[in-house]
């Protein structure tokens, strides 16, 4: 398959890399006004937001960095030989604008900007923003009925609330998405949760729920090929969404991030977990929490866009 060539991404060898307009790996920017927006297959998308940190905020400027660094992304996956810009129709959608005042409102923006996209039947991939962009996404994405989701991490964000009572933050939005009935928590595994606790209470919600919960001991002992494996086994055939916080691997290798855990993979197993997906009905994807203040020399996001690109390939591997 080829598809339109007014989507395929600027070649390095056309234009230097560090040249041009950035946009996520080299693609045409499509905002939802433009005349080409209905024949989009994948949009790319920057949710520049963070209101949801608790601790060290940044992840709102995840999206300019990552674009940034995407440009070193090219045509071919290295391993599978798959050229996904020949495959579908891809682009850059822009920015969803935030609210950087009322958590409630930006939400209701993002979600808006997603239904548009589910309304033309373009699939996201998604560049963050902190982990509670996911909530407003899946409430655009899962419409029709409860999504499975493969969420690598080293967090479970099944937290009740933080500070008394306040129900959504980045360490929240799967506790309210399975709530909501945007998340069949049977269909859900979390993969490389470490680190100290608060206590176990997203652990027990968890359990009573059904999510299964992969701890990063576990991932190392078994191995990528066997983990992997139940993880497509516990979503199945039926469609699925893929979150990835990169805080999932080292932050020897990830740096540039809000709340990092020592212990986890490093930067090509990072890779080689999106590589494992490949078959699985992806309806979306994202990768989030990425923290450009707390790596300047931009590794974290060549990382990030690394990641999205083995995602993107997966999503279309079906």
């Amino acid at each position: 398959m080829t598809s339109d060539p007014f989507f395929h991404p600027i070649s390095g060898f056309d234009l230097p890399r560090f040249a041009g307009v950035p946009t996520f790996m080299r693609l045409p920017h499509v905002a939802p006004d433009h005349p080409r927006f209905g024949d989009v297959d994948v949009g790319l998308v920057g949710v520049p937001w963070d209101s949801g940190t608790t601790n060290r905020p940044g992840p709102r400027h995840g999206p300019r960095q990552l674009r940034d660094a995407s440009t070193m992304i090219r045509a071919q996956h290295s391993v599978s030989g798959m050229r996904p810009f020949e495959m579908v129709n891809c682009a850059d959608l822009g920015d969803v604008g935030p609210n950087p005042a009322d958590i409630q409102d930006s939400m209701a923006r993002i979600t808006a900007f997603y239904d548009q996209l589910v309304g033309n039947g373009i699939r996201p991939l998604t560049a963050g923003g902190d982990h509670l962009t996911s909530l407003p996404v899946l409430r655009a994405l899962a419409k029709d009925g409860p999504l499975g989701m493969v969420h690598f991490d080293s967090h479970t964000d099944l937290f009740h609330s933080y500070f008394g009572g306040t129900m959504y933050t980045h360490g929240t939005p799967f506790r309210r998405a399975v709530e909501e009935g945007l998340l069949d928590p049977k269909r859900i595994v979390q993969i490389g949760i470490r680190g100290t606790m608060y206590d176990s209470e997203d652990r027990d919600f968890a359990a009573a729920n059904g999510i299964r919960i992969i701890t990063i001991e576990e991932f190392f002992a078994r191995g990528i090929p066997d983990v992997m494996a139940e993880a497509r086994d516990i979503v199945g055939q039926n469609p699925t969404y893929v979150s990835y916080d990169i805080d999932f691997v080292d932050p020897t290798f990830a740096p540039g991030t809000g709340t990092p855990e020592v212990g986890g993979p490093n930067s090509f197993q990072a890779l080689q977990v999106c590589r494992e997906l490949y078959g699985l009905n992806i309806v979306g994807a994202d990768m989030v929490e990425v923290s450009p203040p707390f790596d300047e020399g931009g590794g974290t996001a060549f990382l990030g866009v690394s990641v999205m690109f083995e995602l993107l390939c997966a999503m279309l591997s079906r």
